[in-house]
């Protein structure tokens, strides 16, 4: 009797082994730019006043589009998330709330969600500098004249939420990598009045002596899924507009993409230092999954190929998301089903390297009739960006 009751409990633990085994074959990364910044709270002629982030107070007041954005993830169910424009505060202010009050709690009707592993750092974003960065003859520090735009340090932050275990004592970040230190980089010229670039360099010596390159940051933070280690590598480059003929941002936005770029490729990444000084790129067989709204569509930017870099790379598989409600959203553009912002562009990236295989893709933007469809036809519901996912296969 006790040997039978032995072979019952083993062959019950080896069920459950296996269960829990075959639960995590598939893990869901995703990312999303959830527009939880200061321009959803604060009437736009009223931005430049602001000081600090709104965010606090409106986690504190339950938000309804900040629960909107909660829903959103409670139906696509991502085990790990790259958020982008959730503002840098601190945690118990900030990512807590949304964690304990938000995903913690079911948004109409849908099972409530956990992510026991957080990392979050600083950007550069609203963070002072003492120059006039967008030459309009005033150096405010602030917006334009910020490192990175903003009206105050953290707007437009970063956070990554993760079930599975964060390497966060190897994670690696680049805010203070200066774009002078990358060999060949953009250099804006100054136009004259008829809009021609001239001779005459768009930022001074002096600036370019402290410039960072990111305009939030770049990070790179291991995940351990199972036995499989996976870098996640997540950035949100400034948009190549809201300049002039001198390109600055678009410029910008090329070269930050391209720091992913000789991230991942062996040989080009000698000049890159992260924010301890630790030199050099990711390892040739290390497997990765880039991440963020990088601000580039295809065939189109500030200067053409910025995305292409990243597309079109040997280690970089592109699963192609796509959504119904992309292509009813703009029936009158091919490609339409591949968008991830309302304003009608491909933005937004889960791109896997090579050696990690796709099982399903998808952007969520459901049509009418379809669960959550509410989210995206509701003008502030939720956000300007959909919500992109990939499953890989572990």
């Amino acid at each position: 009797m006790g040997f039978m009751r032995f072979n019952f409990f083993l062959l019950a633990a080896l069920f459950m082994v296996s269960s829990t085994s075959f639960a995590s074959d598939r893990v869901r990364i995703a990312t999303f730019n959830v527009s939880m910044d200061a321009s959803n709270y604060v009437d736009y002629e009223q931005l430049p006043t602001v000081t600090e982030s709104p965010v606090p107070a409106q986690l504190a007041n339950g938000n309804e589009q900040i629960a909107g954005i909660a829903e959103i993830l409670q139906r696509v169910r991502p085990d790990i998330v790259l958020l982008n424009e959730f503002d840098y505060v601190e945690r118990e202010r900030g990512i807590d709330v949304f964690l304990r009050d938000y995903l913690g709690a079911s948004q109409n009707g849908l099972q409530p969600l956990e992510y026991p592993y957080v990392y979050t750092a600083p950007v550069n974003t609203g963070v002072p500098s003492a120059f006039d960065l967008n030459r309009d003859g005033e150096a405010t520090g602030r917006g334009n004249d910020a490192w990175g735009f903003g009206w105050y340090p953290g707007q437009y932050g970063m956070v990554i939420l993760s079930k599975y275990p964060l390497a966060i004592d190897d994670a690696r970040t680049f805010q203070h990598f200066l774009w002078r230190d990358m060999p060949g980089h953009h250099v804006p010229k100054v136009p004259n009045e008829a809009g021609e670039l001239t001779a005459e360099n768009w930022y001074s010596d002096e600036v370019m002596a402290q410039f960072p390159l990111s305009s939030k940051s770049y990070w790179d933070v291991p995940v351990q899924v199972g036995e499989r280690r996976i870098h996640l590598l997540a950035a949100h480059p400034t948009p190549p507009s809201f300049d002039g003929p001198e390109n600055r941002n678009g410029m910008k936005n090329f070269d930050e993409i391209r720091l992913i770029r000789d991230y991942l490729t062996p040989g080009a990444d000698n000049y890159i230092y992260d924010d301890d000084g630790v030199r050099g790129g990711l390892a040739a067989d290390a497997a990765f999954v880039i991440l963020g709204d990088l601000n580039a569509a295809p065939g189109a930017g500030g200067v053409d190929g910025a995305i292409e870099q990243l597309l079109e790379h040997p280690r970089v598989k592109d699963p192609a998301p796509t959504s119904k409600g992309g292509k009813r959203h703009s029936p009158d553009i091919d490609g339409a089903e591949y968008h991830t912002a309302a304003w009608r562009k491909r933005v937004d990236y889960v791109l896997p390297s090579t050696d990690l295989t796709v099982n399903d893709a998808g952007v969520f933007w459901p049509i009418k009739g379809q669960q959550g469809y509410r989210l995206m036809a509701e003008r502030g519901a939720s956000s300007d960006h959909r919500l992109v996912w990939v499953d890989i296969e572990i």
